[in-house]
């Protein structure tokens, strides 16, 4: 009787504790799935079209928390991309571990967003961010750098840390750091590897950013602004030998909205270009090769730049009015004349419901490249599309 006794007691512990993790643990099963229907008309090109999502919105994920105690959590976040319309699979996105603390903040481990992408401006100021009309894809209007630094929709960075704070007075702050040192993590110029930040010799590759946000009378008012910094590795020395230098970029910007009306806007200014002489499969609208695939959000190699957007929004009932543009300027260099693209795009977003969502509109991106024997291919842009989020 004593040892049935036993065994009921422990049973009876491990089943409490058993219900007690599992209301201390949450899995969350996350996704969006886009299909848009895009004419690409580029100058010199036969016009294109197609149906599919080439900006890379559609994914689909998993992130479990951990609730510890002394309001500290554990989590996990898991994000595969995939493609419909065609028989792609998608690229990996996100996926970390993560320390939180309701007091200091949130710690992530592995592969992550840069605060220049989800943070400070970037996609959280472009209404159309992940569609053929973003201002970090062709139109050319933002860093849209493949080392995952810039505000590329399918732009991540490998072996990272990131640390964002809590908000206090207003005020908040993210920090990445990358400190990875290995053959693996060297990118390249225009190829191969070259999704990466740091790599061998050039890694402790950074970036800072900070806003503040505060309501006056009924108006919301936000600024914020950023420092990047891309420490060229040695397989990017060996490339252009003597040349090329660590990539800086600087961001500033705010954001404006009253009632109905918003407004937002950044500007960034780029010295000594590395990552940002490239750009994402997705910026470019097509991969290397492709004949629409553009990139005129680069720079040229180990040059300086600037680049600037605005763009503004009504909402009425569910539909959001939208217009944006502005202007990427690629400084000349040794080996490369200098480029201006500008672009202006219009078009609304309708929300049938929070999570489902049509969007549509024009973008016209104009280029004048100096370089000799390469021709200005200036380009339109229609798209009309289908989102929904789970």
């Amino acid at each position: 009787m004593k040892k049935r006794n036993v065994l009921v007691v422990v049973a009876g512990v491990l089943a409490a504790y058993t219900g007690m993790s599992a209301q201390a643990t949450s899995v969350t099963m996350f996704g969006s799935a886009q299909v848009e229907y895009t004419t690409v008309d580029i100058e010199g090109i036969t016009s294109q079209a197609n149906v599919s999502d080439d900006a890379g919105r559609s994914k689909w994920g998993v992130q479990v928390v951990e609730n510890l105690a002394n309001g500290l959590s554990a989590k996990a976040h898991l994000e595969f991309g995939f493609s419909p319309g065609t028989g792609g699979i998608g690229i990996a996105r996100e996926r970390w571990v993560a320390l939180a603390g309701n007091q200091w903040g949130e710690l992530k481990f592995g592969r992550v967003q840069s605060p220049f992408k989800d943070f400070a401006g970037g996609l959280t100021i472009d209404p159309f961010a992940y569609t053929t009309l973003q201002a970090g894809g062709s139109g050319g209007t933002m860093v849209a750098s493949a080392n995952g630094l810039g505000a590329a929709s399918n732009g991540f960075v490998n072996s990272a840390i990131r640390y964002d704070s809590p908000t206090v007075e207003g005020f908040t702050f993210s920090a990445l750091l990358m400190p990875g040192d290995s053959n693996r993590l060297d990118p390249l110029f225009g190829g191969g590897n070259n999704t990466n930040s740091g790599g061998e010799d050039g890694e402790w590759d950074f970036q800072i950013a900070g806003k503040y946000d505060t309501q006056i009378a009924e108006h919301d008012i936000g600024v914020f602004g950023g420092y990047s910094r891309d420490n060229v590795s040695s397989v990017q020395r060996s490339v252009l030998p003597g040349v090329v230098d660590d990539e800086e970029v600087w961001r500033g910007g705010a954001s404006w909205r009253y009632q109905n009306f918003r407004l937002s806007g950044q500007y960034e200014n780029v010295n000594n270009a590395v990552g940002a002489a490239t750009c994402t499969n997705s910026a470019m609208l097509g991969a290397p090769g492709d004949s629409r695939a553009q990139c005129n959000s680069a720079m040229n190699v180990n040059g300086d730049g600037d680049l600037w957007f605005v763009g503004g929004e009504y909402t009425f009932g569910n539909t959001r009015l939208i217009a944006q543009g502005g202007m990427a300027h690629a400084k000349a260099t040794a080996f490369a004349a200098k480029r201006d693209v500008s672009s202006f795009t219009v078009g609304a977003i309708h929300h049938l419901s929070k999570r489902s969502s049509l969007f549509g509109g024009y973008q016209r991106v104009m280029v004048d490249d100096r370089q000799v024997g390469t021709a200005d291919s200036d380009s339109n842009k229609y798209t009309v599309g289908m989102r929904h989020d789970f």
